[in-house]
């Protein structure tokens, strides 16, 4: 090999690891923009009223003779049956469990203070659409109270539920809701660093989420989601 050879052989290989680096600093320009990229969160949420309300009413009676115990349940029962008809709750919203018979002296452990060998705990569960409507006449159980029936104070097990079933209707605007409210928030973001809001990058919806709004309006619901977005950034 000459030497004018061996020139251009040199030449070539600086100009080929020139153009080289300079193809990788490009490259790794690009890379560092495309990686520039800000995560946001959007909130939408509603408050809703309940537009279903499921509502057990137990009521206790006790006796030493059965049959007489059952006959107390089933006047019971057929009073506050009667209650709710005349109030405006129809038969199909009206339901009514078997009722739940104790003998104390069949149980090993019993309560030695009670007076009486049978007790019995009876359910009338309301299931209805007239949310309004039930919530009144809850109100005005006392009445049946002054008959005779024992109602259970004890709700842990079986409380009244208030239902939102309107979800679905819901959704289409409260993702846009969310969305934009990302969108805004990315924006300010992208102003404050002197930079500009691009493409979304990847974008998740969060669950939707019924709850009541506070303890005491159980009726009143907030539904709630959450968008997290990610949005690629440039200057």
């Amino acid at each position: 090999m000459n030497k004018q050879n061996t020139l251009i052989l040199g030449v070539s290989l600086i100009l080929g690891l020139g153009l080289l680096g300079l193809l990788l600093g490009n490259a790794v320009v690009r890379f560092k923009t495309v990686d520039r990229s800000v995560t946001v969160k959007g909130l939408s949420e509603r408050e809703v009223p309940a537009d279903v309300v499921i509502w057990p009413i137990q009521f206790t009676a006790a006796s030493n003779d059965l049959g007489d115990l059952y006959r107390t349940i089933d006047r019971n029962t057929g009073m506050i049956r009667s209650y709710l008809l005349e109030a405006g709750i129809s038969q199909e919203e009206i339901t009514m469990t078997a009722p739940a018979i104790t003998d104390k002296s069949a149980q090993q452990w019993g309560d030695s203070s009670s007076p009486f060998r049978y007790t019995a705990q009876q359910a009338v569960t309301v299931y209805s659409e007239q949310v309004a409507l039930v919530r009144s006449i809850m109100s005005g159980m006392s009445e049946l109270g002054k008959q005779g029936i024992v109602f259970s104070g004890d709700n842990y097990q079986a409380p009244t539920e208030y239902i939102f079933t309107g979800l679905n209707d819901l959704k289409p605007e409260m993702i846009e809701e969310a969305t934009r409210a990302a969108r805004e928030v990315a924006e300010k973001f992208a102003s404050d660093s002197n930079s500009r809001l691009g493409k979304i990058r990847n974008a998740s919806q969060g669950q939707f989420s019924i709850a009541a709004r506070d303890n005491n309006n159980p009726h009143i619901k907030k539904v709630r989601v959450v968008s997290t977005i990610t949005y690629y950034l440039s200057d």
